[in-house]
């Protein structure tokens, strides 16, 4: 894991987007890993973007909240295979 490898004055940005998950339902991703075990480290930050930082055609915005509205009425359940 390179985040392991990050020398004196280093800086490393990982992107991901976890809504674009490409992985077997209920399969467990290394981004939302990270960031479940990360969040609480000092010096380490999170950004996450919302449907209004969009500035694509306005029906994208439409079709990520249909989505965002669609997983949180939908949760998948838990991989108990990765536990």
């Amino acid at each position: 894991m390179f985040l392991t490898r990050l020398g004196f004055g280093s800086k490393a940005v990982i992107t991901g987007d976890i809504t674009q998950i490409d992985l077997p339902r209920g399969k467990k991703s290394g981004l939302v890993d990270a960031i479940n075990v990360l969040k609480s480290v000092k010096d380490i930050d999170f950004c996450y973007l919302k449907d209004v930082d969009v500035v694509r055609h306005e029906l994208v915005k439409k079709i990520i909240n249909a989505y965002e509205k669609y997983y949180n009425d939908h949760p998948e359940p838990e991989d108990k295979d990765s536990e």
